[in-house]
């Protein structure tokens, strides 16, 4: 059996909220407890587990695989909230997306500076 990603550890100065914040975006229920976790199942079997961390928050990159309508929706929420986007990983490109391989991408940072990234089409071309 190849190996297939089951779940990673986010860590958040408010696990509920930070996984929230992500729940609101995608349009999935609010994450449940387990254990010391918040956890938030995605598709494909994955599950976020956002865990209290009071010490300093290491930044991660979390990038999202979504249909065309599903992009539609979350930029809509995204700009409804007036949330700062980019097109870009380094911020250069303020309030813009990007049209990469076809499709369309934009990065976001949540609360706790993870940087969100929402793409239309995979940067994998093999």
């Amino acid at each position: 059996m190849p190996a297939r990603l089951d779940h990673t550890i986010v860590r958040s100065r408010d696990r509920f909220a930070g996984a929230r914040f992500l729940a609101e975006l995608i349009g999935e229920p609010d994450p449940k407890p387990f254990g010391p976790f918040a956890s938030l199942p995605l598709a494909g079997g994955v599950t976020l587990d956002y865990l209290d961390e009071r010490e300093r928050i290491v930044s991660q990159h979390l990038a999202f695989l979504v249909s065309e309508e599903e992009f539609d929706e979350i930029f809509g929420r995204i700009t409804e909230r007036e949330l700062p986007y980019w097109a870009d990983p380094a911020h250069a490109t303020p309030q813009r997306i990007n049209h990469h391989y076809g499709g369309r991408g934009v990065y976001i940072d949540d609360p706790d500076g993870h940087s969100i990234e929402f793409i239309t089409h995979t940067y994998i071309t093999s």
